[in-house]
């Protein structure tokens, strides 16, 4: 059997970064008692790692499933497809680049959806949100043989255009976007232009019935290659001196765009935004907690993985929240 591929990084010891071992190793006790479906915590600071535990025999070569995390290299990939001319504009009418994936029953609003709508979930679909983010209608998005049909079919509500509301239709709409706009799946398509520049070996990325990579789950990468995503976001875009996305999208993508829920924070380019101990955060997050969390004034990094087929999960916050942001200078 082939060894697991182990993503590699620079390392330092936590006091060489201002930050106090001492809070890190309390977070990891407390997740040995607290949280039993934790696989990973990695902390990353000054772009370098400070801090890596494993948990239920996950290993650095293990690859973990994002859930919605993956909603945020989506957006980073539409970023990185406009860059280079691939894609058209944030403006462009989601109908104009799907127009064969639209049924024959359409809302006569279509036309009026944009990009920009599906990057800040401010579509106007009919859609069902629960509290803590379920979408009941996923289902039956999943149980279509044609999901790009079944997202433009919904109904749109047009006093609901331009507000948010988290549907994960909105993502998956996305990622057929960019397949129809440069020719390759997202999977394909960050091979060449994401994974590759960021040293990224080991990855998976399931599709739909149609082929296309889904859009609103379905990454799945190493814990390290997570958080050197990270890193790229906190360094504008630049990894190992390459400017591997563009910086000015990041700018916007991370910064919020509408106003989202108070239990996540505010909405930007398929990243919450929000404020934690007083420090400002930017969020890829997943069911199960999955996490990668920015800390730009910190210059830090923070990744979790867990379980993901869960439906009773302990969000991590309380971790950064009692330990780790305290440990840092």
């Amino acid at each position: 059997m082939a060894q697991p591929v182990i993503p590699l990084m620079t390392t330092a010891a936590p006091e060489d970064t201002d930050t106090r071992l001492e809070g890190l190793e309390q977070a990891h006790q407390a997740i040995l008692k607290e949280y039993p479906k934790m696989h990973s915590m990695l902390i990353v600071r000054h772009g370098k790692l400070i801090f890596e535990r494993y948990y239920n025999d996950h290993h650095a070569g293990a690859l973990n499933d994002l859930r919605s995390a993956t909603k945020s290299f989506v957006s980073v990939l539409t970023g990185i497809a406009i860059g280079r001319g691939e894609m058209p504009d944030l403006h462009i009418s989601v109908s104009e680049v799907l127009r064969k994936h639209i049924p024959y029953l359409h809302s006569p609003h279509l036309s009026k959806i944009t990009l920009r709508h599906l990057l800040t979930m401010t579509s106007g679909f009919s859609w069902i949100t629960g509290k803590k983010l379920g979408e009941p209608l996923v289902r039956n998005l999943h149980r279509s043989r044609r999901w790009g049909s079944f997202g433009l079919s919904l109904n749109i509500i047009p006093e609901q255009i331009g507000q948010f509301q988290y549907r994960s239709i909105d993502s998956h709409l996305i990622s057929i976007m960019i397949s129809e706009s440069t020719g390759l799946d997202a999977f394909s398509y960050a091979a060449q232009h994401l994974f590759t520049p960021l040293r990224m070996a080991n990855t998976a990325w399931l599709p739909s019935p149609e082929g296309h990579s889904m859009g609103h789950i379905g990454l799945h990468l190493t814990s390290r290659d997570m958080a050197k995503f990270g890193i790229c976001l906190l360094n504008n875009g630049v990894f190992a001196e390459q400017q591997i996305i563009p910086e000015h999208w990041l700018q916007d993508a991370l910064t919020a765009q509408t106003k989202g829920y108070p239990a996540f924070g505010d909405y930007g380019y398929q990243f919450w935004i929000g404020t934690m101990s007083g420090q400002p955060y930017k969020l890829a997050h997943g069911h199960g907690g999955q996490q990668i969390l920015l800390f730009p004034n910190l210059d830090t990094v923070v990744v979790f993985t867990a379980e993901s087929k869960t439906n009773n999960w302990k969000n991590p916050r309380k971790l950064l929240e009692k330990y780790v942001l305290p440990s840092m200078s």
